[in-house]
């Protein structure tokens, strides 16, 4: 397996993993015509195209050596709504693997991947918005320096998901 800067030629295959890892995690949560609002409206192709197109932001996709899509990671400014927010932080917006993927350290690999851009030019204050029942994904994100600073709604069609914001300090400003 493999993981590789995604670029514009990849739009279409990161909206379809997209999809289908999100529905794979959360689908069952919502009702059926919200689930597919979101997907429709959050995932739609023009929005990936547009992101891959920003050089503020980055998508990986994890792949097997055959390019059989797994998982993605998705990175650039920070948007989550938090007072203490500055402009320059960066937010790891979506990290998702397949089921098939997962307990494998390629979760891991991603997320270093992205981090190793964020902080490209220096280190600096880094975001992560995660769902409130996430138990995994919240002890995966604390291993690696995040804390739980805050919250918020996050709509998926009319369902308002709880979501923690997580929060990491630049790396000169941690303690020990």
């Amino acid at each position: 397996m493999l993981i590789r800067r995604a670029t514009h030629e990849d739009a279409a295959t990161l909206q379809a993993l997209a999809a289908s890892t999100f529905t794979e995690t959360f689908g069952h949560l919502y009702p059926p015509e919200d689930l597919d609002f979101f997907l429709r409206d959050s995932y739609a192709l023009v929005n990936f195209e547009r992101d891959l197109a920003d050089p503020r932001k980055a998508m990986w996709l994890l792949q097997t050596d055959d390019g059989r899509a797994l998982g993605h990671a998705f990175a650039g400014p920070n948007t989550l709504p938090h007072a203490d927010a500055q402009a320059g932080d960066g937010e790891l917006k979506r990290l998702y693997l397949l089921r098939e993927c997962h307990n494998g350290g390629w979760g891991g690999k991603l997320f270093d991947v992205a981090m190793q851009w964020l902080q490209k030019d220096g280190s600096r204050t880094l975001w992560i918005g995660v769902w409130s029942r996430n138990f995994g994904a919240q002890r995966f994100y604390a291993r690696r320096g995040f804390e739980q600073v805050g919250g918020y709604e996050f709509p998926v069609g009319r369902t308002l998901d709880d979501e923690f914001i997580l929060r990491r300090a630049p790396l000169n400003l941690r303690a020990g």
